[in-house]
């Protein structure tokens, strides 16, 4: 057995029990599983965050259109601190204190019970598959203008397909070099904006910026497109246990890609609404190219199409990363059957990544809007546990180690809650009849599911287990907290 510590700080506690198991204290926040895989590390990390939440500027044209550019660009300044901060904030917390696979799972297990932990898996992966399924559609709205036959019918199928199963292989092949990919494809993604931002210069009429029409705007579909384009903030710590040192590197990480996030969405609209004309109608999916083709002509269009392919790549491999682990820590916990928690050659837990790939080909024929609205939906019920369990476990374990705390008390991190659940509440008001009842009805499907599993489980039909890697947090808090 390995212990670490000091003479002034346990590290290790053990908790002999019938089993005899060990539980180990998160101060640190080390992952307590062994280092079997090659870890990522704060760079690459980085760019997983932002594929996860952003990958650029493409898909925010929606924007433009349902509020005009003032609305739009006001939108990505003042939504990062309504939602995507205390998101992030939660994120750092939690995560850094939960250091393993699982992540907002192991967070509503811990607070609210396993029930509602299965929950909160079943609604974010089906959500994260939802939302998977729309990076081959945004990429081939992207490139339909230069070939127009994969805008409908056969060869649009088959061009599905084929980027899944290639962008899936890629899951497979490993964490660390979809990390490293993302590194690469996020500079390329970007570059354009930036050579179209230095060439739009001349062009620039600060005027257009302020162009405003309140009698006219879609605030359903504004609110949802900077809700989708600003959240997942959350879903980096279904891979903390993955990351090197997370106690450490998961809270820069997110930081850092706050940043780049928003000068990410906020430079390219201030360059297109402020050299192009404004025709709101022509503001939808893909709409950047013909703006490159505007302010730089046939070869800068080419080149933002080019660069909104690779960026769908990046979103993919980043999401299904994601999702994929999500199933392998909820497997490690015990909530679903065993194969998901066995991992390829390459560290990669292959079932899940099956599972979630087969989701996205089962979802693609959903439009943009539909596809937006629906995984919209979904998120909001789990961010809404995510909150409660993180005021909760505020309020239950005040002494747990949390190795990246947020510098505000228990009224404090009621307050920080407060602003994003009430746009929650304002997100599910405004979808459609068609959104809600698809929506819930695969909320009860979860309800369903998880009796239903553990019925499996009791009658030995399935397989389940729990990591002997895994920590119970709750037992090593109330041991920690009675030495002291």
């Amino acid at each position: 057995m390995k212990q670490r510590g000091s003479s002034t700080k346990l590290t290790t506690i053990k908790m002999r029990e019938a089993s005899d198991a060990e539980y180990v204290g998160l101060e640190d926040g080390v992952s307590p599983k062994s280092e079997t895989f090659s870890k990522v590390s704060i760079v690459p990390l980085v760019f997983l965050i932002f594929y996860e939440v952003s990958g650029g500027p493409f898909g925010v044209e929606d924007s433009v259109q349902a509020a005009g550019p003032f609305l739009a660009l006001l939108g990505f300044v003042l939504f990062p601190f309504i939602w995507s901060v205390p998101e992030a904030l939660v994120t750092a917390e939690l995560g850094t204190m939960f250091p393993e696979n699982g992540g907002y799972v192991v967070w509503v297990s811990s607070a609210l019970g396993p029930f509602w932990g299965f929950q909160q898996g079943w609604m974010k992966w089906l959500s994260g598959v939802i939302d998977n399924a729309l990076y081959p559609v945004l990429f081939l709205d992207y490139v339909k203008s230069a070939v127009p036959i994969l805008e409908y019918g056969l060869p649009r199928t088959v061009a599905i397909l084929v980027l899944t199963a290639a962008l899936t292989y890629m899951n497979y092949r490993g964490l660390t070099i979809v990390g490293w990919a993302a590194i690469l494809l996020g500079v390329f993604s970007l570059l354009p904006f930036l050579c179209m931002g230095v060439i739009a210069i001349p062009k620039l009429k600060p005027s257009r910026w302020f162009e405003l029409d309140l009698k006219n705007v879609n605030w359903a579909l504004y609110l949802n497109t900077l809700f989708w384009n600003l959240n997942y903030w959350d879903s980096i710590s279904t891979l903390a246990g993955e990351v090197e040192n997370p106690g450490r590197t998961l809270p820069k990480a997110l930081f850092y890609a706050l940043i780049l996030v928003v000068l990410g969405y906020f430079f390219p609209l201030s360059i297109g609404t402020g050299a192009v004309p404004l025709n709101r109608d022509e503001w939808r999916d893909g709409y950047f190219s013909d703006v490159g083709k505007i302010v730089g002509g046939v070869w800068l269009r080419f080149w933002i199409q080019v660069a909104s392919a690779v960026s769908n790549m990046g979103m993919f491999v980043a999401e299904m990363s994601s999702d994929s682990f999500q199933l392998l820590g909820m497997a490690e916990r015990g909530m679903l059957p065993e194969c998901f928690a066995r991992r390829s050659r390459h560290g990669t837990p292959f079932v899940g990544i099956l599972f979630s790939a087969s989701g996205v080909v089962l979802l693609s024929w959903l439009s943009f809007q539909e596809i937006v609205a629906a995984e919209n939906f979904l998120y909001c019920f789990g961010m809404i546990m995510e909150f409660i369990a993180f005021v909760k476990l505020r309020i239950d374990h005040p002494a747990a180690s949390r190795p990246y705390k947020v510098p505000v008390g228990t009224t404090g991190a009621i307050l920080m809650c407060i602003a994003p659940t009430l746009l929650i509440l304002v997100v599910l008001a405004l979808a459609s009849f068609k959104v809600m009842g698809l929506s819930l009805f695969a909320v009860l499907i979860g309800l369903i599911l998880q009796p239903c599993l553990k019925y499996t489980e009791k009658k030995r039909w399935l397989r389940f287990s729990v990591s002997s890697d895994l920590p119970d947090f709750l037992s090593t808090a109330q041991d920690y907290r009675a030495i002291y």
